[in-house]
């Protein structure tokens, strides 16, 4: 959402995107490209400017209604990810539905739009 990198907190993870970034160039670069089918929303700051008021309470919640996002009729789709980190290991052996229903859908999304 920044263009940059942001650092590191005091612990080690990963800043949050600079405020000022994405409404400096998030609207005028994807102007430029208005082709854009798919829009993969990767963690919660992506999913919060994507999804705007259609975001849920938590990004478990957003991800899980994946479908509502990907298949609506307005814009190019947003595909909700969880933030690909090892931190998330976690996440991902709670949540086993990720991989079973929202991976095959992004496969299928990539090979259809990069072929």
């Amino acid at each position: 959402m920044g263009f940059c990198f942001p650092g590191y907190d005091d612990k080690g993870s990963d800043l949050p995107p600079r405020r000022e970034c994405a409404p400096l160039w998030r609207a005028r670069v994807m102007a430029t490209m208005p082709q854009i089918e798919l829009v993969l929303a990767v963690g919660q700051y992506a999913q919060a400017w994507h999804l705007g008021d259609r975001r849920r309470k938590t990004m478990t919640e957003t991800v899980a209604a994946w479908r509502s996002y990907r298949f609506a009729n307005e814009g190019p789709a947003v595909l909700p990810l969880p933030h690909p980190s090892w931190r998330n290991t976690a996440w991902l052996k709670r949540n086993p539905w990720f991989e079973a229903d929202i991976l095959p859908q992004l496969r299928e999304d990539v090979e259809r739009l990069v072929f």
